[in-house]
C-alpha cells in the first residue's frame, strides 16, 4: 500500500511540471567520465538526448524542467550550482548555434553574390569578346559553371544548410528560458 502511494506520488510530480527527469542522484545530469566539480562537468549525452525529446512538442514559453531526485540525497547547494552550470551550457551553446547559423547563411550568400558575378563576367565576355579565341572561349567554358555552382551552392547554404541548425537551436532557446526545479521523491 505504502509502495503504491509512493508510485501514486511520482506520477502526480511527473504531470505537475512540463519536462520531468527521474535521477538517482546529481551524477545523472553529467557526464560519467568527466571527474571535474558540478561547476565544470560536461553535461551527460544522454541527459541531454532525452531533455531534447521532451522538449520537442513544448512551446518556447515558461517550460519547467523538473530533476526528481530522492529526499535523503537532495543538497540545495548543489542543485543551485547544478541550475547555474545548466543554464551556462544552454546559454553557451545557443550563442554557439546562433553564430554557425549566421556564418553559415553569411557564406551563403556570399557564395551566390560570387556566383552572379562570375556568370555576368561570363555574360560580358561572351558578349564582347564571343569566338574571337581558344583562350576566351576556354573562359567561358571555366566562368559558366563555375557561376552557377557558386550561385546554387550559395542558395543551398542560406535554405537548407541555416535550417539544419533550426532543431537544436531551438531546444537551446527553449532550455534558455525554462525554469530548472528539483523536487524530492
Amino acid at each position: 500500500m505504502k509502495e503504491r502511494l509512493g508510485k501514486e506520488e511520482k506520477q502526480k510530480l511527473l504531470r505537475m511540471s512540463e519536462i520531468s527527469l527521474m535521477l538517482d542522484d546529481y551524477d545523472d545530469i553529467f557526464s560519467d567520465f568527466d571527474p571535474r566539480p558540478y561547476s565544470e562537468r560536461s553535461l551527460s549525452v544522454d541527459f541531454l538526448d532525452e531533455a531534447k525529446r521532451a522538449s520537442r512538442d513544448k512551446d518556447d514559453i515558461g517550460i519547467e524542467l523538473s530533476f526528481l531526485i530522492p529526499k535523503y540525497k537532495r543538497n540545495t547547494a548543489e542543485e543551485a550550482l547544478i541550475k547555474k552550470r545548466l543554464h551556462e551550457h544552454f546559454r553557451k551553446n545557443h550563442h554557439r548555434l546562433e553564430k554557425e547559423k549566421k556564418e553559415v547563411v553569411n557564406k551563403g550568400i556570399l557564395f551566390t553574390v560570387m556566383g552572379i558575378i562570375v556568370m555576368f563576367v561570363a555574360s560580358l565576355i561572351l558578349f564582347k569578346e564571343s569566338g574571337k579565341n581558344l583562350l576566351i572561349s576556354f573562359l567561358i567554358i571555366l566562368l559558366e559553371p563555375a557561376g552557377w555552382f557558386l550561385f546554387w551552392e550559395g542558395l543551398g547554404q542560406v535554405i537548407f544548410e541555416a535550417k539544419k541548425k533550426k532543431p537544436e537551436l531551438e531546444f537551446y532557446e527553449k532550455m534558455l528560458k525554462c525554469e530548472i526545479h528539483f523536487l524530492p521523491y
